[in-house]
């Protein structure tokens, strides 16, 4: 018991492999999207994820659903929260956020200290969000695959702010913000675009700077290469590439065989392991799209979450903080 504790306290302060000869991590834990339980589940580490025997037993250390968030029933989560498919940890200003978006068209910005949600939208579940991004102002940028369009939310304004730009983008499903250059990225079915953020934050503004063709359709998952700062993780329908923004080139990555490469929802890398983690339908569920089980790649192992219906899983590390 006291094992566990220790454990989800690590988790919750996003604890990082330590170098120490005596005292060796866990690693990190991992952040789950579960369409069943229609929860975010932070887990414990790889290592310590084994074959749970249903939901009620996995190993969660820190959860969060917007059915039972405080203050959400003007966004109606019981059809905005349908099949929640991100989640993402951003610091700013010292204090940890989770970004999580829902195909039913529900966006939130949750801290995770208290549990509050700092702002929350509903885009409809026509758009069909797919994932989010906090700026350093305070402003969201959200990607919408159903709605095809990138929209930069001036979220600093007000929990309940609307006002946003907008640039057209088929098929949107990942968006990051390069810290290094203060660029957006957006992926789509066919591009990738690179977007510079003006106005101000009351009035943000989208303006493309570069467009950039995917080496193949189905753009879908977009994540920095933690162990390679500057470059970033695509996946689309049928491989897994590494994008270096400062060549404007795609580099194909191999996990041993194409099955591994093909369809996946979310994939990351663990600085200090080198462990890949992967998240891909694997067509035995209710619905075509879920899983029940995470991949990790080199080294190999399936980790089996029974009765989960995961879209995506991320390593729960290190956040991105502010430049």
């Amino acid at each position: 018991m006291l094992r566990r504790i220790l454990v989800g306290l690590c988790a919750l302060l996003l604890c990082v492999p330590a170098t120490g000869a005596r005292a060796r991590s866990p690693g990190w834990a991992v952040v789950a999207v579960d369409q069943a339980s229609r929860r975010v589940l932070v887990l414990q580490s790889a290592e310590e994820l084994m074959a749970y025997q249903g939901p009620d037993r996995l190993p969660v250390v820190w959860s969060w659903s917007a059915d039972r968030a405080p203050g959400l029933a003007d966004l109606a989560p019981e059809r905005s929260w349908s099949n929640p498919d991100e989640a993402r940890i951003r610091i700013r200003q010292g204090r940890r956020h989770l970004l999580a978006t829902a195909s039913g068209g529900l966006v939130a910005v949750v801290d995770t200290a208290t549990g509050r949600t700092r702002w929350a939208v509903d885009v409809g579940g026509a758009a069909n969000p797919h994932s989010a991004e906090l700026l350093p102002d305070g402003n969201v940028a959200v990607v919408a695959s159903g709605g095809g369009w990138i929209r930069l939310y001036a979220a600093s304004q007000g929990p309940r702010a609307t006002a946003h730009a907008a640039v057209p983008l088929p098929g949107a499903h990942g968006v990051h913000r390069d810290a290094r250059t203060g660029l957006l990225l957006a992926l789509g079915d066919d591009v990738l675009l690179a977007l510079r953020v003006g106005g101000t934050p009351a009035a943000p503004t989208l303006t493309v700077v570069r467009t950039t063709p995917l080496p193949d359709r189905g753009g879908h998952d977009l994540a920095p290469v933690l162990s390679a700062p500057g470059r970033y993780w695509v996946s689309t329908l049928e491989h897994l590439w590494s994008y270096d923004p400062s060549a404007d080139r795609f580099t194909p990555v191999h996990l041993g065989t194409p099955a591994a490469e093909r369809d996946v929802k979310s994939i990351g890398d663990e600085p200090g392991t080198g462990r890949i983690l992967t998240a891909a339908p694997d067509h035995t569920g209710p619905c075509d799209w879920c899983t029940s089980v995470i991949t990790l790649h080199r080294p190999d192992g399936v980790r089996a979450l029974r009765g989960t219906h995961l879209y995506k899983a991320r390593w729960w590390g290190r956040a991105v903080a502010d430049p």
